[in-house]
């Protein structure tokens, strides 16, 4: 069996810097023709010339033959100022900006500590620019309008609020009742994508919404893997996320709502790579490295639930015009045939350790 799609984007990937970079960025462009590529570095992109110099770093360690576009964004911290904002417009490279409340995921130490009292005046610049604005504080948004098919320019949010008092496993239903519907019900027309959701609040809350107005990114490892899978057989670091994998019935729902045909849910891997040592430790790292099976999974997802008329769309299609941005022009091919996934995969300094390593997988993805 075989499958021919539009050559799917990644709305949500990490790719690191220096040698992990060079050994992981060829997987993502394998697959995608586009990635929002996230900034949470050490030191993290915070101005548009660390953004570029960032780009070309992706470019030089691409294939010699891939045209893989990456879409850049800053990491926005405190003292971010208005005229960054104009020069990330102007760049033509920089496409959003990235809100971490400080301690949120990896890397999120220099992240924003009130964003109210430190960040209004980038706010406001984004505003005149009339771009959209995704953000988690209600109070910050005075006006929007339709943006520009030629951009996109967002803040986008870890959506889960980070109070140490609440529960792991309810930050996600929690934001979206302190923050993401009040949101949505102030402003109706506001375009809001939910970045990696995990549960069943988060599929009822989106499409409760108005279709074309509110979207999720949804992951491969929140399709396939519940949080049994953090402790089957002894505690599991490389599948240890933020979002953490939550339980069966809200797997489920993620499931149903991806498969179902809706245009409200498209993809964004999360993918996240660490190398072993900072997985299998006292203190391990969040994050799954998805970048080299996403499109097997999650194949094997949709043909799990004899949906696999609806793949394209979620991988393809859905995406690109929520933003309204073109689809790609290129294919792929899904070929139903069983490989395995690498134990793991070196570079200079370590190696990294992917998800389902070791394993095999039904759907073998190519270029056409």
């Amino acid at each position: 069996m075989e499958l021919s799609i539009t050559r799917p984007d990644d709305w949500h990937l990490h790719l690191r810097d220096g040698d992990v970079l060079n050994a992981v960025v060829p997987h993502s462009a394998h697959h995608f023709g586009r990635a929002i590529v996230m900034p949470n570095l050490k030191p993290p992109i915070t101005t548009t010339a660390a953004a570029v110099a960032y780009r070309e770093a992706i470019l030089k360690s691409l294939p010699a033959d891939s045209d893989f576009n990456p879409l850049m964004t800053l990491y926005l911290t405190d003292t971010t100022s208005p005229m960054e904002i104009k020069l990330a417009r102007e760049s033509q490279v920089v496409y959003g900006v990235k809100l971490y409340p400080a301690g949120a995921t990896t890397n999120s130490q220099d992240g924003v500590t009130d964003l109210f009292e430190k960040c209004l005046p980038v706010l406001q610049e984004m505003v005149e620019h009339n771009m959209p604005l995704l953000t988690a504080r209600i109070d910050l948004i005075k006006s929007l309008s339709a943006y520009s098919n030629a951009w996109l320019f967002r803040i986008v949010v870890h959506g889960e609020v980070t109070n140490p008092e609440v529960d792991m496993f309810d930050r996600e239903k929690v934001f979206i009742e302190t923050v993401l519907r009040p949101l949505v019900q102030k402003f109706p027309c506001l375009k809001v994508v939910m970045e990696h959701v995990t549960t069943m609040d988060a599929v009822k809350f989106v499409e409760s919404c108005t279709e074309g107005s509110v979207a999720a990114t949804v992951t491969p490892q929140h399709l396939f893997l519940n949080r049994n899978s953090l402790f089957q057989g002894g505690l599991q670091p490389h599948n240890y996320c933020l979002p953490v994998l939550k339980r069966e019935i809200h797997r489920q729902a993620l499931v149903s709502a991806v498969t179902s045909g809706s245009k409200r849910f498209f993809l964004g891997t999360d993918s996240a790579p660490h190398d072993r040592r900072r997985k299998e430790c006292s203190c391990g790292c969040a994050g799954i490295y998805n970048a080299p099976v996403a499109l097997s999974v999650y194949a094997k997802v949709f043909e799990k639930e004899n949906a696999l008329d609806k793949l394209e769309a979620f991988t393809s299609f859905n995406g690109p015009d929520f933003y309204g941005l073109p689809r790609n022009n290129s294919k792929i091919k899904l070929s139903k045939t069983p490989w395995k996934v690498p134990e793991s995969f070196s570079y200079a300094s370590g190696d990294i350790v992917p998800m389902f390593a070791g394993e095999m997988l039904d759907w073998l993805p190519s270029p056409l």
